[in-house]
């Protein structure tokens, strides 16, 4: 399992895309956990049997407290992630973050060039602090993927790739432009910059799978994934219902627990948390690339493990069925197309 855990909504950027920005929370709705509160979620983690913690905001390393929490995580043997603007890295952080466990960095990237990018986050500087980043967690073997929100501050996708190889990165995700969420998280804005029509946004993912195809840069989101969120734009039906509330979760800084950022009510709160309120229905509402990529590369991972519970129960045509799904292929060319970057992570 896998869950995204915001540890604080403050933040310290400016994105005209995103309610988390300084000057778009209301400053008496800032919040953040306490180190007591993030061990507990640690501990409910490993009885859940969650390997990976993505610590996010807001902007997490603004909180005071990263640190440990990262350490308990990886103490705990959980493989602790952290999704950051980059601008409050420094030598002495990094070193220690990667000391304490830190096993992977995502840094946000918005344009392809330096000084739209730092226009944008309202952060002078932080291209120069990303790339220092990647210099310093190359060395010290932490895994780093840029992550870009695919917005029309993006106008020639091919680019990408040479900003990102200059800023020191090697892989990196595409984030699909959010206007809504029912959910407490935040990362969403009605700005002009995100709004695209279903046709603009067909075409938006068209463009992103010929930068994969003709530059050849890391892009971590699957093609077929990609193919879905296009099916979904035109309302066909979709392949792959997401694993949100079932493999992925999003907890907020009020310890509500969530199947995903887009739904409206929590699944109960995380110290009410087992297995009996995972969730598995074959969601295709939203196409938040988080829960939706994953479905795609774990589907067959799934639906092995469905057919073996089923044998251990003499259920053999149920059995047969999970095996010869078509989508299994499908899922497993996914998996090999991103086997370096699911290594490295």
């Amino acid at each position: 399992g896998y869950l995204q855990f915001a540890i604080t909504n403050r933040c310290n950027a400016r994105c005209e895309f995103c309610g988390f920005a300084v000057d778009q929370l209301d400053p008496k709705q800032r919040r953040s956990v306490t180190l007591a509160e993030a061990r507990d979620v640690i501990d409910i983690c490993v009885r859940n049997h969650i390997g990976y913690l993505l610590l996010v905001g807001g902007e997490p390393l603004a909180h005071p407290d990263v640190r440990a929490m990262t350490r308990y995580a990886a103490e705990r043997g959980i493989r602790p992630m952290i999704c950051t603007n980059g601008s409050l890295w420094t030598d002495r952080n990094m070193r220690e973050l990667a000391a304490d466990g830190l096993c992977s960095v995502i840094m946000s990237i918005d344009a392809p060039d330096a000084a739209r990018h730092e226009q944008s986050r309202g952060l002078p500087d932080v291209c120069r602090k990303i790339q220092r980043a990647n210099e310093v967690f190359a060395r010290l073997g932490v895994q780093t993927t840029a992550s870009i929100i695919a917005s029309r501050l993006i106008e020639d996708y091919d680019r990408l790739p040479a900003f990102l190889t200059a800023l020191g990165f090697r892989s990196c995700t595409f984030s699909y432009p959010l206007r809504s969420l029912g959910s407490s998280y935040l990362s969403f804005s009605g700005s002009q910059l995100v709004n695209y029509s279903p046709a603009e946004l067909i075409e938006v993912f068209e463009r992103i799978k010929r930068m994969k195809r003709r530059t050849g840069f890391p892009v971590v989101n699957p093609r077929e994934s990609l193919t879905e969120m296009q099916r979904h734009l035109r309302g066909e039906p979709e392949k792959f219902g997401c694993l949100g509330g079932y493999k992925y979760f999003y907890l907020d800084w009020h310890l509500n627990l969530y199947r995903c950022h887009f739904w409206e009510t929590p699944m109960c709160r995380i110290y009410d948390f087992d297995r009996s309120k995972l969730i598995r229905d074959n969601c295709t509402r939203c196409m938040i690339d988080c829960y939706r990529d994953p479905s795609v590369l774990q589907f067959i991972a799934v639906n092995v493990s469905d057919a073996w519970n089923h044998l251990k129960r003499g259920r053999l045509l149920a059995a047969a069925r999970n095996l010869c799904d078509p989508r299994n292929l499908t899922s497993l060319r996914a998996v090999w197309e991103q086997r370096r970057w699911i290594r490295e992570v």
